[in-house]
Protein backbone atom coordinates (compact mmCIF):
# COMPACT_ATOMS: atom_id res chain seq x y z
CA UNK A 1 0.00 0.00 0.00
CA UNK A 2 1.27 3.20 -0.91
CA UNK A 3 2.41 5.64 1.52
CA UNK A 4 2.13 2.90 4.34
CA UNK A 5 4.87 1.34 6.02
CA UNK A 6 5.16 -1.40 8.68
CA UNK A 7 7.92 -0.08 11.14
CA UNK A 8 8.35 -4.09 12.49
CA UNK A 9 8.48 -6.99 10.20
CA UNK A 10 5.45 -9.27 10.78
CA UNK A 11 3.24 -6.70 13.22
CA UNK A 12 0.47 -5.28 11.99
CA UNK A 13 1.59 -1.75 12.99
CA UNK A 14 0.80 0.51 10.00
CA UNK A 15 2.71 3.99 9.79
CA UNK A 16 1.39 6.92 7.78
CA UNK A 17 3.66 10.01 7.47
CA UNK A 18 0.76 12.33 5.38
CA UNK A 19 -2.78 12.20 6.85
CA UNK A 20 -3.65 13.38 3.70
CA UNK A 21 -2.73 10.30 1.88
CA UNK A 22 -4.94 8.01 0.00
CA UNK A 23 -3.52 5.08 2.18
CA UNK A 24 -5.48 6.20 5.19
CA UNK A 25 -8.93 5.94 3.39
CA UNK A 26 -7.54 2.25 2.48
CA UNK A 27 -6.81 1.80 5.78
CA UNK A 28 -10.02 2.85 7.27
CA UNK A 29 -12.10 1.13 5.31
CA UNK A 30 -9.99 -2.10 5.63
CA UNK A 31 -10.50 -1.91 9.23
CA UNK A 32 -13.73 -0.23 9.84
CA UNK A 33 -12.59 3.42 10.99
CA UNK A 34 -14.97 6.10 11.95
CA UNK A 35 -14.72 8.84 9.01
CA UNK A 36 -15.20 11.70 11.70
CA UNK A 37 -11.73 10.13 13.11
CA UNK A 38 -10.21 9.68 9.80
CA UNK A 39 -11.46 13.41 9.08
CA UNK A 40 -9.91 14.76 12.91
CA UNK A 41 -6.83 13.22 11.45
CA UNK A 42 -6.19 15.71 8.89
CA UNK A 43 -6.90 18.67 11.10
CA UNK A 44 -5.47 19.88 14.43
CA UNK A 45 -7.25 18.29 17.37
CA UNK A 46 -6.86 18.79 21.15
CA UNK A 47 -5.87 15.45 22.83
CA UNK A 48 -7.96 12.88 23.34
CA UNK A 49 -9.02 9.22 23.29
CA UNK A 50 -12.27 7.54 22.13
CA UNK A 51 -13.76 4.49 22.50
CA UNK A 52 -15.24 2.41 19.52
CA UNK A 53 -16.96 -1.25 19.90
CA UNK A 54 -13.21 -2.90 18.06
CA UNK A 55 -10.81 -0.24 18.45
CA UNK A 56 -9.79 3.09 20.60
CA UNK A 57 -8.84 6.44 18.96
CA UNK A 58 -6.39 8.63 20.52
CA UNK A 59 -4.59 11.85 19.55
CA UNK A 60 -1.59 12.45 21.41
CA UNK A 61 0.66 15.81 21.22
CA UNK A 62 4.01 14.94 20.02
CA UNK A 63 7.20 17.45 20.43
CA UNK A 64 8.35 18.95 16.66
CA UNK A 65 12.15 18.71 17.49
CA UNK A 66 13.00 22.47 17.27
CA UNK A 67 14.50 25.45 19.35
CA UNK A 68 11.06 26.46 20.24
CA UNK A 69 8.65 23.81 21.06
CA UNK A 70 6.01 23.09 18.82
CA UNK A 71 2.78 20.56 19.35
CA UNK A 72 1.73 18.08 16.08
CA UNK A 73 -1.14 15.68 16.71
CA UNK A 74 -0.03 12.39 16.54
CA UNK A 75 -3.24 10.10 16.04
CA UNK A 76 -3.07 6.35 17.24
CA UNK A 77 -5.65 3.59 16.14
CA UNK A 78 -5.45 0.93 18.31
CA UNK A 79 -7.41 -2.14 18.02
CA UNK A 80 -7.55 -6.25 18.57
CA UNK A 81 -4.95 -7.11 15.47
CA UNK A 82 -3.72 -3.70 14.07
CA UNK A 83 -2.28 -0.40 15.12
CA UNK A 84 -2.11 2.32 13.20
CA UNK A 85 0.01 5.73 13.53
CA UNK A 86 -0.89 8.76 11.56
CA UNK A 87 1.49 11.90 11.70
CA UNK A 88 2.66 14.87 9.39
CA UNK A 89 6.41 14.93 8.71
CA UNK A 90 9.05 12.97 11.58
CA UNK A 91 8.51 11.54 15.02
CA UNK A 92 11.12 11.13 17.43
CA UNK A 93 8.31 8.72 19.22
CA UNK A 94 7.99 6.81 16.18
CA UNK A 95 11.70 6.06 15.99
CA UNK A 96 12.63 5.30 19.93
CA UNK A 97 9.44 3.02 20.08
CA UNK A 98 10.89 0.57 16.95
CA UNK A 99 14.34 0.42 18.43
CA UNK A 100 12.86 -0.20 22.11
CA UNK A 101 10.26 -3.05 20.31
CA UNK A 102 13.35 -4.15 18.61
CA UNK A 103 16.15 -4.99 21.45
CA UNK A 104 12.77 -5.67 23.87
CA UNK A 105 11.54 -8.69 21.02
CA UNK A 106 7.99 -6.97 21.82
CA UNK A 107 5.06 -7.36 19.15
CA UNK A 108 2.30 -7.10 21.39
CA UNK A 109 0.25 -4.35 20.07
CA UNK A 110 -0.93 -2.68 23.05
CA UNK A 111 1.96 -2.54 24.66
CA UNK A 112 3.63 -0.81 21.12
CA UNK A 113 0.74 1.47 22.14
CA UNK A 114 1.92 1.83 25.84
CA UNK A 115 5.80 2.10 24.01
CA UNK A 116 4.50 5.19 21.79
CA UNK A 117 2.61 7.07 24.76
CA UNK A 118 5.66 6.61 27.08
CA UNK A 119 8.00 8.04 24.77
CA UNK A 120 5.88 10.84 23.47
CA UNK A 121 5.73 11.91 27.55
CA UNK A 122 9.30 11.36 27.89
CA UNK A 123 10.08 14.44 25.06
CA UNK A 124 8.11 16.59 27.28
CA UNK A 125 10.90 16.44 29.95
CA UNK A 126 13.55 16.75 27.56
CA UNK A 127 12.16 20.00 26.44
CA UNK A 128 11.83 20.99 29.78
CA UNK A 129 15.43 20.61 30.90
CA UNK A 130 16.56 22.84 27.90
CA UNK A 131 13.75 25.33 28.96
CA UNK A 132 15.33 25.21 32.56
CA UNK A 133 18.80 25.99 31.50
CA UNK A 134 17.59 29.14 29.24
CA UNK A 135 15.60 30.36 32.13
CA UNK A 136 18.72 30.36 34.55
CA UNK A 137 20.13 32.52 32.35
CA UNK A 138 17.43 34.78 31.85
CA UNK A 139 17.68 35.25 35.49
CA UNK A 140 21.34 36.42 35.57
CA UNK A 141 20.54 38.74 32.33
CA UNK A 142 17.82 40.39 34.57
CA UNK A 143 20.21 40.89 37.18
CA UNK A 144 23.39 41.69 35.13
CA UNK A 145 21.87 43.65 32.61
CA UNK A 146 18.51 44.29 32.32
CA UNK A 147 17.79 45.54 28.76
CA UNK A 148 14.32 45.47 26.57
CA UNK A 149 15.90 42.34 24.51
CA UNK A 150 15.94 39.89 28.09
CA UNK A 151 12.50 41.68 28.72
CA UNK A 152 10.81 40.24 25.13
CA UNK A 153 12.30 36.23 25.68
CA UNK A 154 11.00 36.37 28.92
CA UNK A 155 7.64 37.30 26.98
CA UNK A 156 8.19 34.44 24.30
CA UNK A 157 9.45 31.98 26.74
CA UNK A 158 5.97 32.67 29.15
CA UNK A 159 3.99 32.11 25.75
CA UNK A 160 5.70 29.14 25.11
CA UNK A 161 5.01 27.59 28.51
CA UNK A 162 1.46 28.51 28.50
CA UNK A 163 0.91 26.57 25.29
CA UNK A 164 2.96 23.50 26.48
CA UNK A 165 0.35 24.02 29.49
CA UNK A 166 -2.47 23.67 27.51
CA UNK A 167 -0.93 20.73 25.95
CA UNK A 168 0.44 18.98 28.57
CA UNK A 169 -2.66 19.19 30.36
CA UNK A 170 -4.94 17.08 28.18
CA UNK A 171 -2.07 14.95 27.59
CA UNK A 172 -2.50 14.30 31.52
CA UNK A 173 -5.97 13.84 31.25
CA UNK A 174 -5.60 11.20 27.77
CA UNK A 175 -2.97 9.17 30.08
CA UNK A 176 -5.64 9.57 33.23
CA UNK A 177 -8.26 7.72 31.05
CA UNK A 178 -5.93 5.38 29.72
CA UNK A 179 -4.88 4.40 33.10
CA UNK A 180 -8.80 4.38 34.70
CA UNK A 181 -9.94 1.89 31.69
CA UNK A 182 -10.83 -1.32 33.10
CA UNK A 183 -11.51 -3.49 30.26
CA UNK A 184 -10.96 -3.41 26.80
CA UNK A 185 -7.55 -3.60 23.97
CA UNK A 186 -4.96 -3.30 26.78
CA UNK A 187 -4.17 -5.56 29.00
CA UNK A 188 -4.46 -4.98 33.06
CA UNK A 189 -0.52 -6.06 32.71
CA UNK A 190 0.12 -2.59 31.78
CA UNK A 191 -1.88 -0.96 33.93
CA UNK A 192 1.29 0.01 36.07
CA UNK A 193 3.02 1.02 33.27
CA UNK A 194 0.35 3.63 32.14
CA UNK A 195 0.26 4.80 36.19
CA UNK A 196 4.48 5.50 35.75
CA UNK A 197 3.37 7.67 32.19
CA UNK A 198 0.97 9.30 34.34
CA UNK A 199 3.23 10.54 37.16
CA UNK A 200 5.98 11.53 34.57
CA UNK A 201 3.10 13.82 32.96
CA UNK A 202 1.72 14.81 36.11
CA UNK A 203 5.83 16.10 36.89
CA UNK A 204 5.72 17.85 33.84
CA UNK A 205 3.09 20.18 34.71
CA UNK A 206 4.14 21.24 37.60
CA UNK A 207 7.53 21.47 36.46
CA UNK A 208 5.85 24.06 33.79
CA UNK A 209 4.05 25.74 36.48
CA UNK A 210 6.90 26.58 38.83
CA UNK A 211 9.13 27.75 35.40
CA UNK A 212 5.98 30.52 34.55
CA UNK A 213 6.77 31.26 38.24
CA UNK A 214 9.87 31.69 38.11
CA UNK A 215 9.43 33.97 34.76
CA UNK A 216 6.94 36.11 36.64
CA UNK A 217 9.73 36.59 39.36
CA UNK A 218 11.81 37.44 36.82
CA UNK A 219 9.70 39.68 35.50
CA UNK A 220 9.26 41.49 38.31
CA UNK A 221 13.02 41.86 39.06
CA UNK A 222 13.65 43.18 35.86
CA UNK A 223 10.79 46.33 36.47
CA UNK A 224 12.34 46.62 39.64
CA UNK A 225 15.68 47.03 38.35
CA UNK A 226 14.29 49.53 35.71
CA UNK A 227 12.78 51.54 38.20
CA UNK A 228 15.85 51.64 40.39
CA UNK A 229 17.71 52.28 37.74
CA UNK A 230 15.64 55.47 36.93
CA UNK A 231 15.45 56.33 39.99
CA UNK A 232 19.89 56.81 40.16
CA UNK A 233 19.28 58.54 37.26
CA UNK A 234 16.79 61.03 39.03
CA UNK A 235 18.69 61.13 42.21
CA UNK A 236 22.00 62.28 40.15
CA UNK A 237 19.61 64.54 38.19
CA UNK A 238 18.42 66.01 41.03
CA UNK A 239 21.68 66.55 42.74
CA UNK A 240 23.19 68.67 40.33
CA UNK A 241 20.46 70.52 39.79
CA UNK A 242 19.89 71.56 43.05
CA UNK A 243 24.04 72.61 43.23
CA UNK A 244 23.62 74.36 39.90
CA UNK A 245 20.19 76.67 41.06
CA UNK A 246 22.13 78.92 43.32
CA UNK A 247 24.72 79.24 41.37
CA UNK A 248 22.10 80.21 38.07
CA UNK A 249 20.69 83.02 41.27
CA UNK A 250 23.89 84.57 41.75
CA UNK A 251 24.87 84.62 38.05
CA UNK A 252 21.36 86.56 37.27
CA UNK A 253 22.08 88.98 40.52
CA UNK A 254 25.21 90.30 39.58
CA UNK A 255 23.56 90.30 36.12
CA UNK A 256 21.34 93.35 37.24
CA UNK A 257 22.12 96.25 35.42
CA UNK A 258 21.84 98.02 38.77
CA UNK A 259 24.73 99.09 41.11
CA UNK A 260 26.12 96.00 43.07
CA UNK A 261 29.07 95.11 45.33
CA UNK A 262 32.60 94.43 43.60
CA UNK A 263 30.93 95.51 40.43
CA UNK A 264 34.24 98.12 39.94
CA UNK A 265 36.50 96.26 42.06
CA UNK A 266 38.48 94.24 39.44
CA UNK A 267 39.02 91.00 41.80
CA UNK A 268 34.95 91.21 41.44
CA UNK A 269 34.34 88.24 38.92
CA UNK A 270 37.39 86.63 40.91
CA UNK A 271 35.27 87.03 44.35
CA UNK A 272 31.89 85.85 42.56
CA UNK A 273 33.41 82.68 40.93
CA UNK A 274 34.58 81.80 44.72
CA UNK A 275 31.50 82.21 45.86
CA UNK A 276 29.70 80.38 43.75
CA UNK A 277 32.45 77.80 43.79
CA UNK A 278 32.25 78.07 48.08
CA UNK A 279 28.25 77.26 47.84
CA UNK A 280 28.33 74.32 45.48
CA UNK A 281 30.84 72.88 47.24
CA UNK A 282 29.11 73.13 50.67
CA UNK A 283 25.95 71.68 48.72
CA UNK A 284 27.52 68.89 47.86
CA UNK A 285 29.09 68.20 51.13
CA UNK A 286 25.75 68.50 52.91
CA UNK A 287 24.64 65.65 50.18
CA UNK A 288 27.38 63.67 51.03
CA UNK A 289 26.95 63.76 54.57
CA UNK A 290 23.42 63.28 54.32
CA UNK A 291 24.21 59.88 52.46
CA UNK A 292 22.20 61.16 49.75
CA UNK A 293 24.75 60.25 47.01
Amino acid sequence: MTGVTQPLPGVAWYDLNNPASPALDELAKQYQLHELQIEDCRHIQRAKTEDYDHYIFTVLKALQPGKTPKFLDFDIFLGKDFLITVHAGSCPAIDKAVQRAQQQKIQRLDKLFYILVDHTVDEYLLVLDALAEQISDVESDVLEKPEPPVLRRIFNMKRNLIDFRRNAGGMREVVNQLMRREQGFLGDDLDPFFRDVYDHIVRTVDLIETYRDLLSSSTDIYLSAVANRTNQIVKVLTVWGTVALPLVVITGFFGMNLPLPWQHDPLGAVYATALMVAIGGLILWYFRKQGWF
